[in-house]
């Protein structure tokens, strides 16, 4: 990997999409620019091109111009993070908050399971989701196994999830994984995946994103364009503890499990072909 690509791997740490991080990156290395020119390095259309400019603008990493034709400006890099530091440190004081609202609630409450009740939730966002994910991996005792997509793993090593799964593995659960794709920036993540101890395989195909613990709770997602990791990032998922929900999606993955190859069979396809290029 060259320090270009380095460089634009390491932004999508900060909440940039690899499209934001391409953008923020030729902007600061070659100067302002109107949309046209920008589509053409980029290998990509105008419109995308304003959709991407537009992101940055709200994350605070790029300034246009008032003058016409637009030029739009990278704001120094360090101004830039210090700005992506405070809005994920303020996201995740928000969710450390709420934490110990539910905590201090479930105290004052005796809750009383029942196996005829099966529980639904809705969740439209990342920051709810995780949340979701990380309590019912702290009861986690035997058994998970999911259908992810590859920039889903990097949310995962990003947001202290990585973790949990190592723990949940050392003391002796097993993680199957399934990836439906992976692009070289999500390497990293990937084979921190494989490493933790976590059997990984490479499906290469879109289907059903869904994950399912101990084969009694499970959650799916419905809507899931992950093109960002911020905590506000809409996306419509459902976790309910249906054993007979739960159970249909475990044939599902299985019979997705024996279709696929382990994922570093992949991951050393993508360190041949080397990194995406990007034109100037």
């Amino acid at each position: 990997m060259n320090s270009d690509d380095a460089f634009i791997t390491h932004l999508t740490g900060f909440g940039l999409t690899e499209k934001e991080a391409q953008c923020y990156f030729y902007l600061l290395k070659y100067g302002p620019k109107t949309p046209s020119p920008l589509a053409k390095s980029l290998k990509t259309y105008r419109e995308d091109v304003h959709r991407t400019l537009t992101a940055l603008i709200d994350k605070g990493m790029v300034r246009p111009s008032l003058d016409s034709p637009t030029l739009y400006t990278a704001v120094v890099l360090e101004t830039a993070l210090e700005a992506a530091l405070k809005r994920h440190e303020s996201e995740m004081r928000e969710m450390e908050q709420r934490k110990r609202q539910l905590e201090e609630l479930a105290r004052q409450q005796r809750f009383r399971p029942s196996d005829d009740v099966s529980t639904f939730k809705l969740m439209k966002s990342l920051k709810e989701l995780l949340a979701t994910v990380a309590g019912t991996f702290l009861s986690l005792k035997e058994d998970f196994f999911g259908v992810i997509t590859g920039n889903t793993v990097v949310v995962v090593s990003l947001f202290g999830l990585m973790s949990l799964t190592k723990e949940f593995i050392e003391h002796g659960g097993k993680d199957r994984t399934l990836i439906t794709n992976i692009a070289y920036s999500e390497i990293q993540a990937v084979q921190e995946l494989i490493d933790i101890g976590a059997e990984v395989r490479y499906l290469g195909e879109e289907t059903a994103i869904f994950a399912v613990f101990d084969k009694k709770a499970c959650i799916s997602g419905i809507h899931w364009e992950l093109d960002s990791v911020s905590l506000d990032q809409p996306l419509t998922s459902m976790y309910t503890d249906d054993p007979t929900y739960a159970q249909y999606l475990a044939t599902t993955f299985e019979m997705l499990w024996a279709q696929a190859r382990p994922a570093q069979e992949r991951i050393e396809e993508l360190l041949k072909q080397g990194p995406p290029q990007v034109s100037e």
